[in-house]
């Protein structure tokens, strides 16, 4: 072959073996980048279901606390809420989850469990309000009204910092030249 032909040809061939290799490490880079916004959006969104749900019951609760409300008006939301903990923790262990960053989701089980046995210490504090028995049981009531109170508030702020913590353990920039990333 005639060297003027060769030379376009393989300068042809070189600048499209260039363009795979960019084109393949574009993808891999928009796939990586895919799997991190579908990582943080699911558990924006459940963090974000748990906290309004959390929040509905937490406002009940103060109401009842605060005797703006009577303790048998809340045993509905009580058992609504410990229902949907318990969705909200299987929901959590089957979390997609993207490698390198802070896996949410036993921090995010924990701490449903824990706001499931406030809603159960809540839940005794408005039977023993209901079944009356003096100023003893009052303040015990309260006590345990007030204490489910607070583990609620607890669990419902680590809850919105563990997903905030496993959102932002995303590395901000992904190298496009980067092969360890598949």
């Amino acid at each position: 072959m005639p060297l003027p032909i060769v030379v376009p040809l393989v300068a042809f061939l070189a600048v499209v073996g260039a363009l795979v290799v960019l084109v393949r490490r574009a993808g891999r880079l928009l796939a990586l980048n895919r799997r991190d916004d579908a990582f943080k959006g699911a558990v924006a969104e459940l963090a974000d279901r748990i906290d309004r749900s959390l929040g509905g019951v937490i406002g009940r609760v103060d109401a009842v606390r605060r005797h703006e409300l009577e303790a048998s008006a809340i045993a509905e939301n009580l058992e609504a809420a410990q229902d949907a903990i318990s969705r909200y923790a299987d929901e959590a262990q089957a979390l997609p989850i993207a490698p390198g960053v802070i896996d949410p989701r036993d921090g995010i089980t924990t701490e449903l469990s824990r706001a499931g046995r406030a809603l159960e210490m809540v839940a005794h504090g408005c039977s023993l309000l209901r079944a009356g028995g003096g100023p003893t049981r009052e303040l015990e009531a309260q006590t345990s009204i007030k204490r489910g109170y607070l583990n609620l508030l607890h669990a419902r702020e680590a809850i919105g910092r563990t997903a905030h913590d496993a959102a932002a353990s995303i590395p901000p920039h992904r190298s496009v030249l980067s092969r360890n990333d598949t």
